[in-house]
């Protein structure tokens, strides 16, 4: 992915004598899924601060000279806690910094975006919010699942299955409704259990499921099977976080809308034969 242009003279940075922070939506995985907006800000920015889900190729349109911090959070392993990082941000900030806080998707859809945000009003730093792709739009659509259809589901919910304290507390009965799609971050170490929940709230054993695993990415892996078995398939085939799960009918389509493993096969029966 080549270097963005430069932002013009209406989009210059902020040249106050405190910094500006941007709190930047790096995507599903896959860097030609950023936006222009992110890519240019990347590209200009004294300091970039880091989540685990930023991809490699996007880190690389950061500037060779800015102070680059990762501060990812992974199961049972935070680089630095949540209150730290609202800190550097505003540490950053004062120092006069442009920085640019990059999260996995999109800062505002369990991104904590908010949360940084409100950091930043009440230390009275400038910021600007740059939307990205959530992984429950881009992973569905590379695994070739349209979260909607009119002939399967008219409603989408996204929800979280993190963990907290070994219990796992959502409105079950509000995910088991008809013609619905359900979408599931950070679900992959409680599935047996949203499985579990979900039956036993009325949602039928053989709802299909399908989970997602490095989305977007070459690395992508796609199971689908039923509430029934699909906690041991996962298992099985040793499926590792980031994950996205996906319940409902509109799964049954990925058998047909699988664009992206065909273009995969494509390209590598190209290189075979070059």
């Amino acid at each position: 992915m080549s270097k963005p242009a430069a932002i013009g003279p209406k989009e210059s940075f902020n040249k106050n004598h405190n910094g500006k922070v941007y709190l930047v939506g790096a995507g599903p995985g896959d860097p030609e899924l950023l936006t222009v907006r992110a890519a240019k800000l990347i590209a200009l920015a004294d300091a970039v601060v880091y989540d685990h889900l930023v991809s490699a190729g996007i880190l690389d349109l950061v500037r060779c000279d800015a102070e680059l911090i990762y501060v990812g959070k992974q199961e049972s392993l935070h680089t630095l806690p949540q209150e730290d990082i609202n800190s550097l941000l505003v540490r950053l900030a004062q120092q006069g910094k442009n920085v640019v806080r990059l999260k996995g998707g999109d800062p505002f859809i369990f991104g904590r975006g908010g949360e940084e945000a409100e950091v930043l009003v009440a230390a009275g730093i400038h910021f600007e919010i740059v939307p990205g792709i959530t992984s429950a739009s881009g992973a569905s659509a590379y695994a070739g699942i349209p979260l909607t259809h009119r002939d399967y589901a008219q409603t989408c919910v996204i929800t979280t299955g993190h963990l907290k304290d070994g219990s796992l507390h959502l409105a079950w009965e509000n995910l088991v409704q008809p013609r619905q799609t359900v979408v599931i971050y950070m679900g992959l170490g409680a599935l047996p259990e949203i499985s579990r929940q979900l039956i036993a709230h009325g949602q039928s054993a053989s709802m299909p499921v399908a989970v997602i695993e490095n989305g977007t990415t070459s690395h992508q892996r796609v199971l689908v099977g039923t509430l029934a078995n699909i906690a041991s398939m996962v298992s099985a085939q040793g499926f590792k976080s980031p994950c996205l799960i996906i319940v409902g009918e509109v799964v049954t389509l990925r058998e047909k809308l699988h664009w992206f493993e065909n273009e995969k096969m494509l390209e590598q029966s190209k290189l075979a034969f070059a």
